[in-house]
């Protein structure tokens, strides 16, 4: 099963990377990824850009409007992910207890991504995506 790890900070708690040796904290989550790759189980990390570099589009009202970052509530934002195949939540709990960069204002959420065989497959945009993804390999 496939589960995105999508990391949250509080701004106080992202702040407070700032004071962490930028090396030092590479080191750090290089070795985590570097155990999830022994592991057989990552299959994607990203980190994301800072908010202020963003937009959001809204689709409140007609046409939608678009806001330049930063946006939202701290606790709506988050700041980078993984997604891992494992075989059960527990599992990926585990490896979300084991995250490099913890302590206060920092959180790990935990969402199934749900396959391809889990949609109606004689839908014709499924058939076209299954297409998709055969040819590049992602099947």
């Amino acid at each position: 099963m496939k589960f995105m790890l999508i990391w949250r900070a509080t701004d106080e708690a992202f702040a407070n990377l700032g004071d962490v040796d930028f090396d030092k904290m590479l080191e750090t989550v290089g070795r985590f990824n570097d155990e999830m790759i022994r592991a057989g189980v990552l299959l994607s990390a990203e980190g994301l850009a800072d908010a202020s570099e963003g937009v959001v589009v809204d689709f409140s009202s007609e046409p939608p409007v678009v806001t330049d970052g930063p946006y939202g509530e701290t606790k709506e934002l988050f700041n980078g992910f993984y997604i891992i195949n494992v075989a059960s939540k527990e599992e990926a709990i585990e490896w979300a207890r084991r995250a490099p960069i913890t302590g206060p204002g920092f959180k790990t959420e935990i969402r199934r991504v749900p396959t391809i065989d889990e949609f109606p497959q004689d839908n014709p945009w499924i058939q076209k995506e299954r297409a998709w993804r055969e040819r590049t390999g992602q099947l």
